[in-house]
């Protein structure tokens, strides 16, 4: 896969991951409140770019240890 095409791929799915995570766990801490959709923006852009980082130093862990479990047995 290309650099690029790995790193745009990487953006949506951690920008998604970050917002659904945030956005449910603060709504469990807070409830469901005007407060909470004031605080929901401000944990993703917390949120997003860690979980961008640690996607780019574990992702190829990852796969590496997927390829090494579904590798054909000899």
């Amino acid at each position: 896969m290309e650099l690029k095409t790995r790193i745009i791929a990487q953006l949506i799915i951690t920008f998604c991951m970050a917002s659904i995570m945030s956005g449910f766990l603060t709504l469990l801490v807070m409830g469901p409140s005007i407060a909470w959709l004031q605080q929901w923006p401000l944990r993703i852009i917390v949120a997003w770019p860690l979980a961008f980082i640690v996607s780019l130093i574990v992702g190829p862990l990852a796969f590496k240890i997927a390829a090494r479990l579904t590798a054909p047995r000899r």
